[in-house]
């Protein structure tokens, strides 16, 4: 097996429209920490698959399609051989607005062009980069980052999963699935910034040194965030939560891992696509600002932001695209890279739908906002609250166990 690894930088131009928050108070001023698209790329001579992480807030179906040509079908992709590729974001809330509604958007014409442009150059220097490589998967629990941002009372741990490259018995680099939302800054930062993937990324070269490579990607992070773990919404809360996860990945590398892949071992790659049934649901808005008003009233700050976060659900689901289709086509996407599993959920997936997927198997890692974005993918049982997760949900209850399905089928067949 031969494993590679490249960047391009993400250049955001000064007042550009932000994504991820409503109530965003302008267009971007300045960059705090540099966007960038990062690639993995792993061949067996026959097959090659290539992992694309994008600091922006979704991936939309056109731009994943988008990038796909654009990494394949060019006279540099002639001369070697064609990658499956996965176009995944970061979800930082602190990039460019890429069409991030729920049931998935159109991305704007620049965004379409730069990331793709950026994508096919990470994953050329990837290409160009492969030497021949083992790997070994690492998991393990991670406390004080995350926790379920609706139940205030939700453990403060989330799985980790670490796959490391090792070449000439040293690590070569390491990608790195945190199931966290990226979301430190807060809706008033008009600072670009890769957020908590991009603090990742730095303290953890930090700590590996400079010939070791970083890639961050995020997990099922659909109910999870550091709403309830940050201790402040700025540059400094950043490091401090991004070394707390750099330190855990340190742990975690020193200790055996469980073999992903050897010089040997082959590629598989499936794909497939489903239709979600659309959410029919009405919520009033009225009552729910009536409950946040009486939250904020009663000096319970907890109870307000949660208040708070009900209402921003209904608001951000009017916002998606209208449609007069029942359904919503989405792709579930697996890799086996030798024992290692892959799994490429699109969209918002909560956590639990990512462990039913791993749960009994060898070294699973399942990404969330993969090739395409149809919103939240709350779990059936979450249906029975009015979080804002489920409140702002495209799909109908079921949605996410069908695609944990699927998954557990294209597992088997990879």
């Amino acid at each position: 097996m031969r494993v590679g690894y490249g960047f391009a930088e993400l250049p955001v131009p000064g007042g550009t429209p932000m994504g991820g928050y409503i109530d965003r108070p302008g267009p971007s001023t300045g960059t705090l920490d540099p966007l960038r698209v990062s690639a993995v790329t792993w061949s067996d001579g026959e097959r090659r698959f290539a992992l694309a992480v994008a600091d922006v807030i979704c991936v939309n179906t056109d731009l994943a399609e988008y990038a796909r040509r654009a990494v394949n079908l060019d006279e540099h992709a002639r001369r070697t051989t064609a990658c499956e590729l996965w176009l995944a974001a970061s979800h930082t809330h602190a990039g460019p607005e890429t069409g991030c509604v729920p049931g998935g958007g159109v991305t704007p014409g620049p965004w379409l062009e730069r990331v793709s442009g950026a994508v096919r150059a990470a994953v050329h220097r990837a290409v160009e980069s492969e030497r021949a490589a083992d790997g070994t998967a690492h998991r393990g629990e991670l406390h004080g980052v995350g926790a379920d941002r609706s139940r205030p009372d939700a453990a403060r741990t989330v799985p980790l999963d670490v796959i490391a490259v090792w070449e000439d018995g040293g690590p070569a680099g390491v990608v790195v699935v945190l199931p966290v939302h990226p979301t430190v800054l807060p809706a008033g930062n008009l600072l670009v910034s890769a957020d908590l993937a991009g603090a990742v990324r730095r303290a953890l070269r930090a700590r590996l040194g400079d010939g070791t490579w970083v890639m961050v990607a995020t997990g099922a992070a659909g109910n999870v965030s550091t709403r309830f773990t940050r201790l402040g919404q700025d540059a400094a809360e950043l490091d401090r939560l991004g070394g707390l996860v750099a330190d855990r990945c340190v742990e975690l590398l020193a200790q055996p891992g469980d073999r992903a892949w050897t010089g040997t071992d082959r590629i598989g790659t499936a794909r497939a696509r489903r239709d979600l049934r659309r959410a029919r649901r009405d919520a009033d808005p009225g009552s729910l600002a009536t409950a946040y008003e009486h939250a904020t009233a009663a000096g319970d700050p907890v109870a307000a932001r949660l208040a708070r976060s009900r209402l921003e659900g209904v608001r951000a689901r009017a916002l998606g695209t209208p449609s007069n289709t029942d359904t919503i086509p989405v792709d579930v996407s697996v890799a086996r890279v030798g024992a290692l599993g892959l799994v490429g959920l699109p969209g918002e997936p909560f956590l639990g739908v990512a462990e039913s997927i791993r749960n009994g198997r060898g070294p699973t890692a399942v990404l969330g906002y993969v090739n395409g974005y149809p919103g939240y993918l709350p779990t059936a049982e979450a249906y029975g609250r009015s979080d804002y997760e489920v409140l702002v949900s495209a799909v109908a209850p079921g949605s996410a166990e069908t695609l944990a399905d699927t998954a557990r089928q294209l597992l088997e067949e990879a």
